[in-house]
């Protein structure tokens, strides 16, 4: 129960976040031109995508070039478009306007979508100076952006120092798990050749959300230590045919692993 309490409020969240996170109140907003801009950008923030939208927001940045909100919504378009310079140059001007606000965003955005694991770091390290205590969630809520850090420091090899930041992020105090926590913290043990620790938290991630990923590890550890595999890669197939795998709406999962993968080993 305790299980299904956490995933639901997990998904409650994403439900609010997604339905919230374009709309500001205006009334907060100081000075008149500010205060249309805004207004401005909650209009058009509702038509995203389109020509009236993208016109709104250059009004507002007109009005007011500190209303760092439209940058970035004017951004994402040309993201969803794969114009990546043009998203970089608005949410770098986004960001450049209001540091606290869009940093997280940046430094997630870079490391999902750009696998630009340095560039994800320096936002990450640059976003600590002014959440020194929690740095917040990625945008699909599955990841504390600590964990995002330290998936960004094992791809560049720094394996580590990326377990080193889950470990302690794990056994800090009110600490809310993400979806794949012990996965990822797993898949990095076992790229150490820590059968022991990888296991441990393969096992971990069974009880909280299982998924074929999660079993194809687990299977790579059988066979390693001679023992018989066939079963849980089975399993992992199944599962894998059944839909329970590590999900993205718009790209793949770090250390995301296919049904192929699975059949070779």
């Amino acid at each position: 129960m305790e299980k299904f309490q956490r995933y639901y409020l997990s998904f409650l969240l994403l439900i609010v976040y997604t339905n919230t996170i374009a709309q500001v109140n205006c009334n907060a907003v100081e000075g008149e031109d500010c205060k249309k801009a805004c207004e401005l950008y909650n209009w058009a923030s509702d038509r995203q995508g389109s020509r009236e939208s993208q016109e709104a927001f250059d009004k507002a940045i007109g009005l007011c070039s500190d209303f760092s909100s439209s940058y970035m919504e004017k951004a994402v378009p040309y993201f969803k478009n794969g114009d990546f310079i043009t998203w970089k140059i608005l949410i770098d001007k986004a960001v450049a306007a209001d540091h606290k606000m869009h940093l997280g965003y940046r430094g997630w955005y870079k490391f999902q979508f750009l696998r630009d694991y340095k560039g994800a770091i320096r936002d990450l390290e640059e976003l600590k100076k002014y959440y020194p205590d929690d740095l917040g969630r990625s945008l699909n809520r599955d990841y504390h952006l600590e964990v995002v850090k330290a998936m960004s420091y094992s791809a560049l090899g720094q394996k580590e120092k990326a377990v080193g930041i889950i470990e302690n992020l794990l056994a800090s105090k009110g600490y809310f798990k993400g979806m794949y926590d012990h996965y990822q913290l797993g898949v990095t043990y076992f790229e150490l050749s820590r059968c022991d620790k990888a296991l441990e938290n393969f096992e971990k991630q069974s009880k909280e959300n299982n998924f074929a990923e999660n079993i194809y590890f687990k299977s790579k550890v059988s066979k390693i230590r001679n023992k018989d595999y066939l079963d849980l890669k089975k399993l992992a197939l199944m599962t894998y045919d059944e839909g329970k795998t590590m999900k993205d709406v718009y790209t793949h999962h770090f250390n995301k692993i296919y049904r192929k993968q699975i059949e070779e080993l």
